[in-house]
Formats: structure tokens, C-alpha cells, sequence
């Protein structure tokens, strides 16, 4: 039996006997444990994404797979460049073990099958033009650990997100995160610290190369999708701030163009 650092047993008994206060207290100072955590492997994530910005610059995809809470939030934070950055659906490509309907339902022994990654990576034809990041908790998931070799004796940059030390993934990649955050609240539940963890990392990957990419200038996601009447808003904003025009110009330019990078453009072009 593989002692792992996520199955360890937690640092609070007799929880059906706490009351909600005690409950919520308890989960919120193991919670607070997890930035520092993050902050302590960050050299690494600065290696992963130092390598990475060259590909994605020379047309490269940065792909996720993962199995359960891991699978959905690889798949989560890829979902959300297209509408945040504006970069093309499958630029950022997140993979979960049993596909789609793993999103919402468990698939029975869909991780164990150590063949299943490479091919459903192959259906998005990944080559050694792109980024493999496989994110496991415990780290030994074999979806994960197999898609992890198969992507590295194909050239393929590989990368590594557990939450133990000396992981069965780690062995398989080439750059090699592992953020110990210790037991969880709830014995085994890495939906809990182990998954607030892996978030953060993510984040932090895709919004630096998000933003090396050229897509925030300042402060300001100026590549954003116009998918609501909010974003309608903050893009009217910003062109205001930068073209000195009123909000329903504004507003006018954006809609016309589309970003506001482009309604920013135009706007200098045709009054320089």
C-alpha cells in the first residue's frame, strides 16, 4: 500500500461532532497553509513557463490532462483563455480521464488505464511543437503518468503538478512541481487543500504566458470576449482611458471592432 502524502490521515477527528463554526474555522486554517505552500515552488513554475513562452510564441499548445478534481480543473482554467485573453479555442487545451461527461460524473477506472492519455492527445494531434502539463494530487495516476511518457519520448516539453514529494508523475517529466500541502480537512478529500493548490498553480502558468503572450497591457485583459453586457462595459472603460473619448463613443468603437485593442488601434490610426 502506497503511503501518500494526500491520504494521510487528518489533523481533526470526531468532525460529525464539531459544530459549523468549529467546521468552517477548522477548513479555513488549513486553507491558509496552501499559498505559502505555492509560494515555496514558484522557481519551478518560473522554469515551466520560461520554456514554454518560446512555443507558445512559435505556435505551440499548452495542453492539461488529468483524472477527477484534477482532470476538471485543468479543463477549467483552459476553458476560460478564450473568453479572458482572446486567444483561439484549443490554443490552451485541458483533457479529463473519461472525457466530457467526467466533468460532472465519476467514470469508473477511467484513470487506471495508462494508455488512454496519449490517445486522446493524439486526437488533438499534439506534437513537439507544444507543452504537456500533467496534474495528479497524489501523484501516481496512471492516465497521467502514461501520457507523461509517451509525450516526453515524443519531444514534447512535459511538466508535473502533485502534491507529494518524489512523485510517480515527477519521474515522468521533465519539469517537476510538487506542492506539499499536507493532510486534508477530510482524510483523502483533495477536492479540498490539494485542489485550491493546483488552482493557484494554474493560474499562475496561463495568465503569465496569457500575458507575456501580449494579451493584458497594463493591467487590462485587452483581448477579452464581448460575451456579456459587463465586459461590454469594462472594454468602453478602457478605450475611454486610453483615447480620451466618451462612453458612448466608446462603446460605439469597441462593438464596431470587436477588442479593444482593435478599437484602439483604429482609433490612433485615424487620428494621428
Amino acid at each position: 500500500m502506497i503511503n501518500s502524502v494526500t491520504e494521510q490521515e487528518s489533523f481533526y477527528s470526531d468532525l460529525e461532532k464539531k459544530s459549523f463554526r468549529e467546521l468552517l474555522e477548522g477548513i479555513n486554517n488549513e486553507d491558509k497553509k496552501v499559498p505559502f505552500v505555492v509560494e515555496k515552488v514558484i522557481p519551478v513554475i518560473e522554469e515551466l513557463v520560461t520554456k514554454a513562452f518560446p512555443r507558445m510564441k512559435n505556435g505551440g499548445r499548452l495542453f492539461y490532462i488529468g483524472a477527477g478534481t484534477s482532470g476538471r480543473l485543468g479543463v477549467l482554467d483552459a476553458s476560460e483563455i478564450p473568453p479572458t485573453f482572446g486567444m483561439e479555442p484549443g490554443t490552451v487545451i485541458g483533457i479529463i480521464a473519461g472525457g466530457d461527461y467526467a466533468l460532472r460524473s465519476a467514470v469508473e477506472d477511467a484513470e487506471d488505464d495508462p494508455e488512454q492519455a496519449w490517445k486522446d492527445l493524439m486526437e488533438h494531434n499534439i506534437c513537439d511543437k507544444d507543452i504537456l502539463v500533467g496534474i495528479a494530487a497524489s501523484g501516481r495516476t496512471p492516465y497521467v503518468i502514461g501520457g507523461l511518457k509517451k509525450a516526453r519520448e515524443n519531444e514534447i516539453l512535459t511538466a508535473s503538478i502533485a502534491m507529494t514529494h518524489n512523485s510517480e508523475i515527477g519521474k515522468a517529466a521533465e519539469v517537476v512541481i510538487e506542492a506539499v500541502v499536507g493532510p486534508e480537512f477530510v482524510t483523502g478529500s483533495t477536492r479540498m487543500k490539494a485542489g485550491t493548490a493546483q488552482k493557484m498553480i494554474l493560474n499562475m502558468i496561463s495568465t503569465s504566458l496569457m500575458i507575456k503572450l501580449g494579451h493584458v497591457k497594463g493591467n487590462r485583459m485587452i483581448d477579452m470576449q464581448l460575451t456579456n453586457q459587463k465586459l461590454v462595459e469594462r472594454g468602453a472603460k478602457m478605450i475611454m482611458e486610453e483615447t480620451g473619448l466618451d462612453y458612448d463613443a466608446a462603446k460605439e468603437m469597441l462593438l464596431k471592432h470587436g477588442s479593444v485593442r482593435n478599437a484602439v488601434k483604429v482609433f490612433f490610426d485615424e487620428n494621428v
